[in-house]
């Protein structure tokens, strides 16, 4: 091992509910240090957690990292992992780490803020012919699912489907000042990565080497093609026939609904039986506006940065919420690179919280770390999740998936911690 190379590496994974923090603090010979921020969101504190618990957590990794935070990473744009970007007039946690002024920013390829209007000449074309179509769909979902969380706010649906519309629906709701706050909030230009490209770390962490294995680009896969492609053709639709509706909603409501030629169903002297059928109908859009919903978020987290830690003789997967479409490139029969990669991980962070398609089985076959028996060896897991916000075929941490982990791998979950706690170190020899 190169006399330059850490020692040890700390992964702080903070409780910030339903949500992703994680620092890790690679320690180097006469107590220096180098810090990369990976994520920083929630969508829902624990139960009993503090207002500002936030505000906490970026002064805790002021307070650790000093002035030297290496980068900060955010996997994807969802609340749950960029919400504690955002700024509050120079007091809020946003604010707090752009202090810190890290070296580089590292974002997912579809954050390129001008792809959309550009994507051609040599710089695009890395991405794709069809970079462009995938950001503007990319675009259009957050304006539908701003829509779609109206449309649930407005309604008169059961209060626990209300409140699951409106919970995936406002995840996917563009976060912009967190946005704007990370596009120039390192010293150097962010770097928007893509499996296979460089990550923008290694100069800064010496003896550590980061490959990046997702997000695909539209020329890598297939199934990234598909998703522009159905995503232009409907999702874009749908937003273009809003912006172009005529119908509007009441004065003080801005834009355009969702569905504009919809009946609207209201009248409290509606004989029972017409009441019975608003009823059903109004369950009945309540499915389908999930459905749409749901879609929507399965895309975002399919944008997500995949990213192996490799120092010393050990490997580190932080994966986002990459889901399955952007999995399948890196497990591709194809890619022996990455598959060694996978099968020697020592550590893994769990995508999605813990839900049921962020960790396929042919990524969890590959793992040969995982063991029933405890020892230094054995494959670690650490899971950032909060349970009771998704149901049924939802379910968030799946049942089965915990089970697995806890039988085949040493498990942390932010469940775990004390309440009053808000994080946990890990410490792992390199």
């Amino acid at each position: 091992m190169p006399a330059s190379a850490p020692k040890s590496l700390n992964i702080r994974t903070y409780q910030v509910g339903f949500g992703d923090c994680f620092l890790l603090s690679f320690n180097y010979d006469g107590g220096k240090k180098k810090h990369v921020l990976i994520d920083f969101g929630t969508k829902a504190l624990p139960k009993g957690a503090p207002k500002d618990l936030m505000l906490q957590i970026a002064n805790n990794i002021k307070e650790t990292v000093g002035t030297d935070l290496v980068a900060v990473v955010a996997t994807h744009r969802h609340q749950d992992h960029v919400s504690g970007f955002q700024r509050n007039k120079g007091k809020g946690s946003g604010d707090v780490i752009r202090s810190l002024k890290p070296k580089v920013v590292v974002q997912p390829w579809t954050e390129q803020p001008d792809l959309a209007q550009k994507a051609t000449g040599p710089a695009f074309k890395r991405f794709g012919k069809g970079a462009k179509a995938h950001i503007t769909a990319l675009s259009d979902i957050h304006e539908i699912a701003a829509e779609v969380v109206e449309a649930a706010q407005r309604s008169r649906l059961p209060k626990g489907m209300r409140e699951r519309l409106t919970f995936i629906g406002e995840d996917n709701v563009k976060n912009l000042d967190a946005v704007k706050n990370l596009m120039d909030m390192g010293q150097k230009d962010p770097v928007y990565v893509f499996s296979g490209s460089k990550s923008g770390l290694d100069t800064l962490l010496p003896g550590v080497k980061v490959h990046v294995l997702g997000p695909p680009t539209v020329d890598q896969s297939a199934k990234i093609k598909s998703y522009a492609k159905t995503s232009d053709e409907y999702w874009g639709f749908q937003a273009r026939a809003m912006r172009a509706a005529g119908t509007s909603r009441p004065a003080k409501a801005k834009g355009k609904v969702l569905f504009p030629r919809h009946v609207a169903s209201s009248g409290p002297n509606y004989p029972v039986e017409t009441r019975w059928l608003i009823y059903h109908a109004r369950v009945a859009q309540s499915e389908q506006l999930l459905s749409i919903v749901t879609m929507l978020d399965k895309t975002m987290n399919n944008t997500s940065v995949i990213l192996v830690f490799e120092a010393g003789y050990k490997k580190l997967l932080f994966p986002g919420d990459a889901q399955l479409e952007n999995w399948l490139f890196a497990l591709d029969g194809t890619n022996d690179k990455y598959k060694a990669l996978l099968q020697s991980v020592d550590l893994y962070k769990v995508g999605h919280h813990g839900s049921w398609n962020a960790t396929p089985k042919k990524l969890w076959n590959l793992f040969k770390k995982k063991s029933v028996s405890s020892g230094p060896a054995r494959l670690k897991t650490l899971m950032s999740t909060l349970e009771g916000v998704f149901h049924e075929e939802h379910e968030v941490p799946r049942g089965k998936l915990v089970t697995e982990l806890k039988h085949q791998s040493d498990l942390f979950s932010t469940q775990q911690l004390p309440k009053g706690e808000f994080f946990k170190d890990t410490l792992v020899s390199l």
